[in-house]
């Protein structure tokens, strides 16, 4: 009587911060949070303790089966959002931030002088078809490209 109490206060308690996370947002944390608190639910509405003798013609052991397969369900779902998305939000800032390390701000600059394979003059005024691209430049710039 006593474990099934405390497992059932576990599991509304757990929906409850499940519920909190929901309201900031936090949806994958509060799914996952949602079906760690079904699990004992699911246990004490299996019947444990009594595992041999009711299980097999209890309804609410069946109901609990079906809260522990919903609890699965609600695992494997957040995974493969999570999978999708690409990590956890930690996980995706560090990728990006070593992303923009990886860059060398000095990559457009030639690194081996000038060149003495060809001829080639190099530009120093814009196309002669009259195009100006100051404005895609300043885009790239900004954006450290």
């Amino acid at each position: 009587m006593i474990a099934e109490t405390v497992c059932s206060a576990v599991a509304v308690a757990g929906l409850g911060i499940a519920a909190v996370n929901a309201y900031r947002r936090r949806f994958l944390t509060a799914a996952r949070i949602a079906a760690y608190s079904l699990v004992p639910l699911g246990l004490v509405m299996t019947g444990v303790i009594d595992w041999l003798a009711d299980t097999a013609f209890s309804p609410t052991a069946w109901a609990g089966f079906g809260v522990l397969g919903l609890a699965w369900v609600l695992f494997a779902t957040t995974r493969a959002v999570e999978r999708r998305r690409g990590g956890t939000r930690k996980e995706r800032r560090a990728a990006a931030a070593a992303q923009r390390d990886a860059v060398a701000p000095q990559a457009t600059a030639p690194s081996l002088g000038p060149s003495t394979r060809g001829a080639s003059k190099p530009r120093s005024a814009p196309r002669g078809d009259g195009e100006d691209f100051s404005d895609i430049e300043a885009i790239l710039k900004k954006h450290g490209i």
